[in-house]
């Protein structure tokens, strides 16, 4: 593990991503798949998998400093780099309003994670914990809109989370409302290469700020990602 890197819990959790051959990647806003999932992504790519990503929002409400141009546009466009940086194959952009997505009814939402799902063959979804993780509610959001979807369909649902010991450390230091996974709630740890996340990370200049609370996530996180399953394969 990566020097000053927190470790997990002790219980006794899986090491490999599932087999899947098509994974759909459900997400709030650009940057969730790199930020968030890009160490995941990639070992997912390097496996073999087709990997697509629906991003719900443009993200200008949530933008970290200012930048030239439409925001809308500015972020599409590094969502659009950061995707070819990790090997995903296809992105699905929404216009959902960006800090608001809990107003629109879950099953609508649903309904547009169905229809990636048909158009990529998923065989199962990758999101973030039904916490947000870093407490966004448009996170949560649509984390419920993959689960209802993929519950319907008997479809997995990888969830990446965060250590508790990890969470504790971010909040205690950045007073953002970091959640992890409590005990005995880790399904998978697995031992990642970012070389490919941290190329795709710098696709988003507009939130890839010196400051962001991201750099010392992916420094106590070391090589090593956290899973757990919402809904186990069928």
């Amino acid at each position: 593990m990566t020097q000053g890197s927190v470790g997990t819990t002790s219980r006794d959790v899986g090491r490999s991503l599932p087999a899947w051959s098509s994974v759909l990647v459900v997400v709030a806003h650009p940057d969730d798949e790199s930020f968030g999932l890009g160490a995941v992504v990639d070992g997912f790519v390097r496996a073999g998998a087709r990997v697509s990503v629906l991003c719900f929002t443009h993200g200008e409400a949530s933008t970290l400093h200012g930048v030239d141009g439409d925001l809308a546009v500015v972020r599409e466009g590094e969502l659009e780099a950061a995707a070819r940086a990790l090997g995903i194959g296809s992105v699905r952009l929404l216009g959902y309003a960006d800090g608001a997505l809990e107003r629109t009814p879950v099953d609508e939402l649903a309904a547009r994670v169905a229809e990636s799902v048909e158009e990529q063959a998923a065989d199962g979804l990758l999101v973030f914990d039904t916490t947000g993780v870093t407490g966004h509610p448009d996170h949560v959001r649509a984390t419920e809109a993959a689960v209802r979807c993929a519950a319907d369909r008997g479809l997995g649902v990888l969830a990446w989370t965060l250590p508790g010991a990890v969470a504790d450390q971010l909040r205690a230091e950045s007073g953002a409302p970091f959640a992890g996974a409590g005990e005995g709630l880790v399904d998978v740890v697995l031992d990642v290469d970012r070389e490919r996340q941290r190329v795709a990370v710098t696709c988003h200049p507009s939130q890839a700020v010196p400051s962001s609370v991201l750099w010392r996530r992916l420094e106590l996180l070391g090589d090593r990602e956290h899973l757990r399953w919402l809904v186990p394969p069928a």
